[in-house]
């Protein structure tokens, strides 16, 4: 086929020098991993673009050895191609992966397929397609549950339940329509076997017995399912039992699924392929979707924007203050995950004045009502936790931002607690929170999740997850107007 010939030609042009003899053996290896290698067009491999720089590099690399190996035998596996919608991912983004998608070649190729995941969804992917509101719902609920159960720390507030939305997605992908032979991992085998026993430790840490080992991945997900029950129950409580169970982890995957790793053929080091995500598919780092160690989700952005809030309000110092205390640990992890330096200075600079921190905190204001219609008086809300663990915070919230309500501080907990009824008392609440009642009297009744209190006194699958979170940052940090030293949490991405 001339079209697959020309375009391996330019492909093997616009990879780093090392990786065209990477490709072949790749492909030698890949080819030998097949179930059906005599028959390779009956084998369909899949691989995940989240839309961000790695896995765009992740998914030219396999399209190089989908050609390879179309050039050797005349014919190559059926390549499914794999995109997980959510609220942070801005339009931006899918403009990023429809750039690809023509560089190299995949609209015209009948053996590829493109899918957009959305919830248990799997649809044909275009690039215009309009985020559905009940995805947009879905994802809202989760983060201000997730935020105001955690004072709305980074991690908690967005990524936990994104994590666990990512294995659903990988679930449904691969069981969709027949299901797949292979999924492709940019993880090594020893990434591949940490994550899976880290999952089997929160797994036995929260008391669930975790899936066979030989289960291989659909014991995996059998695994992350439980603990998507157990984590999803403290999150939105037992009274909020169909959102439980709409949050489950499929594992409906072929039992002989495995993994096949192209760690050990590849580098991540966005150096290293420069030219070939900007010159050759057309990567764009916008400033929306560009966000410190994220080129595919600006929910960054929103992290460092709570930050900014807690510290100005629940704090009562400046929300510089706070974005100064993000920026540094952003900063410090996308040196640890090899960013090229001109990037990490870009986002320096972008937060660098006061005029960049007043740009970036317009953005982020824009970004959370367009993205989760959530505005500054429902995130302030958040920060202060003054709903989750029977209301503890619930004063200092009200002095502080609503204080015509303090005369109403007892009506308010007799709400929460079920004893009153609603009303214009209910409905200001809901305002103001963002929340129905149902949640905030689910906050009330559950646990408040907190970065100050000792690891023994905190039970649950959230701090267990919490805990063993590698992208967080013990820092020294005032907590008061007065400035008094104690240690505080930063954590994100």
């Amino acid at each position: 086929m001339l079209m697959r010939t020309e375009l391996l030609k330019n492909l093997r042009e616009a990879l780093p020098e090392h990786d065209v003899p990477a490709v072949e053996e790749c492909a030698t290896t890949l080819y030998g991993a097949l179930p059906r290698p005599e028959e390779i067009e009956r084998n369909t491999v899949m691989v995940a673009y989240g839309g961000g720089k790695d896995s765009a590099y992740a998914v030219a690399f396999v399209r190089a050895v989908h050609l390879a190996l179309a050039e050797r035998h005349g014919a190559t596996f059926k390549l499914r191609v794999v995109t997980m919608r959510h609220g942070g991912m801005p339009y931006q983004v899918m403009l990023n992966i429809d750039r690809s998608y023509r560089a190299l070649g995949l609209y015209d190729d009948p053996d590829v397929e493109l899918l957009l995941l959305e919830g248990d969804r799997a649809v044909p992917f275009d690039r215009d397609r309009s985020m559905p509101h009940r995805l947009i719902a879905f994802n809202r609920s989760d983060m201000l549950m997730s935020g105001h159960r955690t004072y709305g720390d980074g991690r908690a507030t967005f990524c936990n339940a994104c994590n666990l939305n990512v294995a659903n997605s990988f679930g449904v992908a691969a069981g969709h329509d027949g299901g797949v032979d292979l999924i492709i991992t940019g993880d090594s085998p020893q990434e591949q076997r940490d994550y899976a026993l880290w999952i089997r430790r929160l797994a036995r840490g929260a008391g669930q017995k975790p899936a066979a080992g030989n289960k291989g991945f659909q014991g995996t997900l059998e695994t992350l399912d439980g603990l998507a029950q157990a984590y999803f129950t403290e999150i939105h409580g037992t009274v909020n039992a169909d959102k439980i169970k709409e949050r489950g982890v499929t594992s409906e995957v072929p039992t002989a699924l495995e993994f096949f790793s192209i760690y050990d053929y590849t580098s991540y080091a966005s150096g290293a392929h420069w030219r070939l995500l900007t010159d050759f598919l057309g990567f764009v780092f916008d400033e929306i979707a560009f966000n410190f160690t994220e080129s595919d989700c600006a929910n960054p952005a929103l992290m460092a924007h709570l930050r900014g809030l807690r510290t100005e309000y629940a704090y009562g110092r400046t929300y510089r203050e706070g974005i100064a205390q993000y920026v540094d640990f952003a900063l410090d992890l996308m040196r640890r995950k090899h960013f090229p330096e001109h990037l990490v200075e870009e986002m320096r600079i972008r937060y660098e004045s006061d005029a960049g921190v007043e740009s970036m905190r317009s953005a982020a204001t824009r970004y959370g009502e367009d993205a989760f219609g959530v505005d500054t008086t429902q995130l302030v809300c958040m920060v202060y936790s003054p709903f989750a663990g029977g209301a503890v915070n619930l004063h200092d919230y009200l002095a502080g931002e609503q204080p015509d309500l303090l005369a109403d501080e007892e009506r308010i907990r007799a709400l929460l607690a079920g004893k009153e009824e609603g009303g214009a008392l209910a409905a200001r609440l809901e305002r103001i929170s963002g929340l129905s009642v149902t949640d905030l009297r689910a906050l009330h009744d559950g646990p408040l999740w907190s970065p100050f209190a000792e690891k023994a006194t905190q039970s649950g699958v959230l701090p267990l997850v919490m805990d063993s979170d590698p992208h967080k940052k013990i820092i020294s940090a005032k907590r008061s107007p007065e400035g008094e030293e104690v240690l505080d949490r930063v954590a994100g991405r």
